[in-house]
């Protein structure tokens, strides 16, 4: 499949859907110190050539806001206490406007627990902390993390039309999901 980015928008965070943990997995935040599980997972799901490349973007986005994100990044643990995954409840400047949204940033799970159930739970913590902060979230991705896509869809995420490419990678989701998305 052809990768386009996408935005995704959910212009309220009321009613966030909730799903458990299957056993043996626990959600936990951010510590000082996890920089390098995070790196860890987010080249493992080939968001980064390497790890190496992974600790620097994020020492370089998420260094100067440590504390912050003791607050705002979520990890899943397996049984042995190793981090399987991670996404943070983060914010950003949507429209460049200067109005701050939250934002559901750096989704990932290790190949290896990818179809375990934890992708869900994972968004439902995180969503839990954008409503601490924020009134309204978006997101990122890319038409080929279509099966990611689907489930911000059952989030109540909807797409961001910003101009003519962006009918191009719906319709590709819509084709690839069997899924009417556009209105």
């Amino acid at each position: 499949m052809k990768r386009i980015p996408v935005k995704m928008v959910r212009k309220d965070l009321l009613d966030i859907p909730e799903y458990s943990l299957p056993t043996g997995f626990r959600i936990r935040l951010f510590e000082k110190g996890d920089e390098q599980n995070w790196a860890k997972v987010e080249a493992s799901v080939n968001e980064f050539k390497n790890e190496k490349d992974a600790l620097d973007h994020f020492l370089k986005e998420f260094g100067p806001y440590i504390n912050e994100m003791s607050m705002r990044c979520v990890f899943i643990e397996n049984k042995n206490g190793e981090v399987i995954g991670t996404t943070t409840a983060w914010y950003g400047d949507l429209n460049n406007d200067g109005e701050i949204w939250g934002r559901i940033h750096w989704v990932g799970v290790a190949p290896a627990y990818q179809g375990s159930k934890l992708s869900k739970p994972l968004l439902s913590a995180a969503m839990n902390i954008l409503t601490n902060y924020h009134s309204k979230a978006y997101l990122t991705s890319q038409t080929t993390s279509y099966k990611a896509i689907n489930m911000y869809l059952n989030y109540g995420f909807e797409p961001l039309i910003t101009g003519p490419s962006c009918y191009e990678a719906w319709t590709l989701l819509e084709n690839s999901l069997n899924r009417k998305i556009l209105k």
